[in-house]
């Protein structure tokens, strides 16, 4: 794909994490009736309209209440003697096999790298995927394990899908790579009507830190039955764009959906139609975050300034880690960043940061050297022809992370 294209591609692994799941019927599936009593236990028989498999029952408490297949069911639990969940059924419903189980306002002591996990993380990084993608985190804590098993090999990705992770939402932001906003499992836990306020409330805290950040799931969700979506699904997307999010994602919609092409077209269309609207503009501008107290920050916010005063047609970062791209592209210049660095695996992990177009190049020993570097690449990408000049960002020595110290402006 990436020779198809000529552009760097990320591959994100998704890891399941401890996603608690009932098991199967005898009919596949049974009825829960309101008032009814229904039991979860540890017996692996096949289900009944009385009883069903459920692993860890003994993490949940009397007095909580369980939603299941995505909160179309709540179940009230009555009682619970270690092996088994008594419950009452409070909204009910049909109930099939393996759907899952969420327990709201809780943190359930559940280990966010399964077994499962360790194995699946493993095997994503031999394979050179350039994200992992953590479920269910509900504390920094949870980060400890996956950071110390990823190491350098890959960006890590938080999905905020747990209420819980919002009492510690800075520290999780602080300690990731970059974050997904899962609104699937998120709204289940929490009310409909807090759901926007919390997507907007996680996008400021990423865009205070620079960490990359997606939107996903629900997106179009008509579109996995229709070819075209509601007015206010592409509401919703276009939102999500004019608050500043790096990437809006498809899940159903083209995993299993029966449109998938016309959805990836039709998110694409949307993109196009906010980026062009001149309001865009004026709120990321509104939005504009001011710099962090370090060189790079300075460097970054100086690049974005300078290129928007000179009319420059790219603002340039050179980078080796993708550092000195991140804080270009949490300043939000109107120029397109180019993001030029010697490693293709940079260059497919910085794919997913807002407005960076990524180049692959060798390395570079001086300042002239970078200067003639950016402005051939710009030419080479399309972003500039004779004449136009090109803001650059860089840092000395070279090759070194975390050393941005350098801003240059060029006539190609």
């Amino acid at each position: 794909m990436e020779r198809a294209t000529g552009r760097p591609i990320f591959v994100l692994a998704d890891m399941q994490g401890p996603k608690l799941r009932v098991g199967t019927f005898d009919a596949g599936k049974v009825a829960l009736v309101v008032g009814a009593l229904f039991t979860l236990d540890r017996s692996p028989a096949r289900g009944t309209v009385e009883r069903v498999h459920l692993p860890h029952p003994e993490l949940i408490a009397a007095g909580q209440s369980l939603l299941l297949d995505d909160g179309k069911l709540r179940l009230e639990v009555l009682e619970n003697d270690g092996e088994s969940i008594r419950t009452r059924v409070m909204h009910g419903g049909m109930l099939s096999d393996r759907k899952g189980v969420n327990v709201p306002d809780t943190i359930l002591p559940i280990p966010v790298l399964t077994e499962k996990d360790r194995i699946d993380l493993e095997f994503a990084l031999s394979l050179g995927a350039d994200w992992i993608a953590l479920s269910f985190v509900q504390q920094p804590e949870d980060l400890i394990d996956a950071r110390a098993l990823i190491g350098e090999r890959a960006g890590l990705m938080v999905k905020l899908e747990k209420p819980a992770a919002l009492d510690r939402l800075d520290e999780i932001v602080s300690a990731a790579d970059a974050v997904m906003v899962a609104r699937g499992d998120l709204g289940v836990e929490l009310p409909p009507e807090r759901v926007p306020g919390v997507q907007k409330r996680i996008l400021r805290s990423c865009r205070s830190r620079g960490k990359p950040v997606i939107i996903a799931t629900q997106m179009l969700e008509s579109m996995t039955l229709a070819p075209v979506p509601t007015r206010a699904e592409a509401s919703d997307v276009a939102t999500a764009i004019y608050d500043g999010a790096d990437a809006v994602m498809l899940s159903a919609e083209s995993a299993s959906g029966g449109y998938p092409v016309q959805a990836v077209g039709m998110m694409d269309r949307i993109i196009k139609e906010v980026e062009r609207d001149p309001l865009y503009r004026s709120l990321l501008d509104a939005q504009h975050e001011l710099p962090l107290q370090t060189p790079s920050d300075a460097i970054c916010a100086a690049l974005r300034d300078v290129a928007q005063t000179i009319c420059a047609v790219a603002a340039v970062t050179y980078t080796t880690s993708g550092h000195t791209s991140l804080r270009a592209t949490r300043q939000r210049p109107s120029a397109p960043i180019l993001g030029i660095t010697p490693k293709l695996s940079t260059a497919r992990r910085l794919a997913l940061a807002w407005g960076v177009h990524c180049a692959v190049s060798h390395d570079v020993e001086t300042v002239d050297e970078i200067v003639t570097a950016a402005c051939a690449i710009a030419v080479r990408e399309g972003l500039a022809s004779a004449g136009d000049r090109v803001a650059i960002a860089a840092g000395m020595p070279f090759g070194e992370p975390g050393t941005t110290n350098i801003l240059r402006i060029a006539r190609v």
